[in-house]
């Protein structure tokens, strides 16, 4: 059973904080690691993978440090999210030099490519490959030498849904197989679908860290801001006022409506509508005003 430890981990680049201070323990089965674009992913994956030195802390996989150590490698497979590949190869080509580079040969080559279901392109050049056969045959190159940690960053950008629903399947394989699988992600159902466990990061920040369920109840109980408009916003604002599922009300003259934080989003969303049809008040708009991954993630980092 394969264990990578982060313990106090930290890359910075000049003045700029990639990865501040992360520590966490990524075990066998599927882990999400989640967080918005320009979260710190690809920096932490890098190091975990051996391709980058952290500034401080340790990368460890089952007790050994992964920096400059060629014999972890052998344990390593990673799937970078960058495009850059060497398009005047074919995929076989392209994987068979990998396979090499773990002195293998073909056979291993032709294994990888079956297991994400490319022999049918596997001697087209990779330049007329679309952005989903390319991740496809970075996957076979990254399990070419049947690694037990396999690290993926943003594995299914470019991937329409069937190839989609194809890598999923392999990666749930390959956690109830007991490899330890890695993958990064910015969407949150897409982690759903796919991870046991999951590792929130913002900012370079570990914001935190459980199964699906606690993620979504963090991201749920926290307060909700809303922009209303109706056909009495004054009397609105007064009536919701009084209810403890709100904290705050804002009236926005400019907008011509009712800024609101609730914090008590099931409540809210229950009183809402009864206390304006028991005031004849008209709902012209409700709609959420702080949605965006990255207000989520902010308040999971702050939580």
């Amino acid at each position: 059973m394969t264990t990578l430890n982060i313990d106090h981990v930290s890359r910075w680049f000049g003045n700029v904080v990639a990865v501040n201070d992360i520590t966490m323990t990524i075990g066998p089965g599927v882990t999400g690691l989640l967080g918005p674009n320009g979260a710190g992913k690809s920096t932490l994956i890098n190091m975990m993978g051996g391709f980058l030195a952290p500034s401080t802390g340790t990368v460890t996989l089952d007790g050994e440090q992964v920096w400059r150590n060629e014999r972890i490698y052998r344990h390593i497979g990673i799937v970078p999210e960058r495009e850059a590949m060497y398009d005047f190869l074919t995929g076989r080509e392209f994987v068979v030099a990998n396979a090499e580079l773990h002195g293998l040969g073909d056979k291993a080559a032709q294994r990888a490519l079956a297991t994400v279901e490319m022999e049918y392109a596997q001697d087209r050049k990779i330049s007329t490959y679309s952005k989903g056969m390319r991740q496809r045959v970075k996957m076979a190159s990254a399990l070419v030498h049947d690694p037990s940690l396999l690290l993926l960053d943003e594995p299914f950008n470019g991937m329409d849904p069937r190839q989609r629903m194809q890598l999923m399947d392999l990666l749930r394989r390959m956690g109830d197989e007991g490899r330890t699988v890695l993958f990064s992600s910015h969407i949150l159902e897409e982690v759903e679908q796919l991870a046991a466990h999951i590792e929130v990061i913002v900012a370079g920040r570990h914001a935190a860290s459980g199964d699906f369920r606690r993620i979504r109840r963090l991201m749920t109980d926290r307060p909700h801001r809303y922009l209303i408009r109706s056909s009495d916003d004054r009397a609105l604002a007064a009536a919701l006022i009084a209810d403890p599922s709100t904290s705050g009300i804002e009236v926005d003259l400019a907008e011509g409506a009712l800024r609101i934080q609730a914090v008590d989003f099931g409540r809210f969303t229950a009183v809402l509508p009864r206390v304006a049809r028991e005031h004849g008040i008209r709902l012209l708009t409700v709609s959420p005003s702080d949605e965006s991954l990255e207000s989520v993630f902010s308040y999971l980092v702050a939580a």
